[in-house]
């Protein structure tokens, strides 16, 4: 396996760390395409939902989600990844905008916010903030829907945890009502990774 290119930011809080990943096109955290597990979900689902996408980086899963006339917004702060999106995004792509995760404000109440390879990216200090943020977000019932990575290894990203600190972080506002195994991870996540659903309570 080749080593991964030199990168001058080592920061995953800023912006420029992942502009020069997507400039280089370095994004192993990348699906390049939907889940099977967010395919089912949207299908099942009795209604179009108000959605989110933080942390989006291509937004594949956008596109899936407003075909289902779900009313899907995704973010990033970073303006490469912000600008392959749209690259990808067809007529959806008024739909991805720059924004800081902890400073967006949705136009409408969500239902639902997306989770996939966002907290992993970043530092496990910010943990806290990332959750506060999901239940600031959501009203009660709303939905944390998403993959969320288990590992123990100290260096990243991605960054890993334990399901006893996931529990901690999200059992005082959430309540898990789905935890299913993954059947097609990409490398990086692969036998790491639960689909889960958390409702707001």
């Amino acid at each position: 396996m080749a080593a991964p290119p030199a990168f001058a930011s080592r920061d995953p809080l800023s912006p420029q760390f992942w502009d020069e990943r997507f400039e280089r096109d370095f994004t192993p955290w990348e699906r390049g395409g939907v889940s099977a597990a967010l395919r089912r979900f949207v299908s099942a689902s009795a209604r179009p939902l108000s959605a989110l996408i933080p942390g989006c980086g291509s937004a594949h899963e956008l596109t899936l989600m407003c075909e289902a006339g779900w009313d899907a917004t995704a973010i990033d702060f970073s303006p490469e990844a912000v600008a392959r999106a749209r690259a990808l995004a067809g007529p959806w792509a008024d739909r991805i905008r720059q924004a800081d995760f902890f400073a967006y404000a949705p136009e409408k109440p969500l239902d639902l916010v997306y989770e996939q390879a966002f907290l992993c990216a970043l530092p496990r200090a910010r943990r806290p903030d990332v959750a506060r943020r999901w239940s600031e977000l959501l009203g009660q019932g709303g939905l944390l829907a998403g993959y969320f990575y288990f590992d123990q290894v100290p260096k990243g990203p991605p960054f890993g945890i334990t399901r006893e600190e996931l529990d901690g972080l999200l059992t005082p506002t959430f309540e898990c009502v789905a935890d299913e195994a993954v059947e097609d991870s990409i490398p990086v996540f692969a036998g790491k990774e639960r689909w889960m659903i958390w409702q707001r309570r």
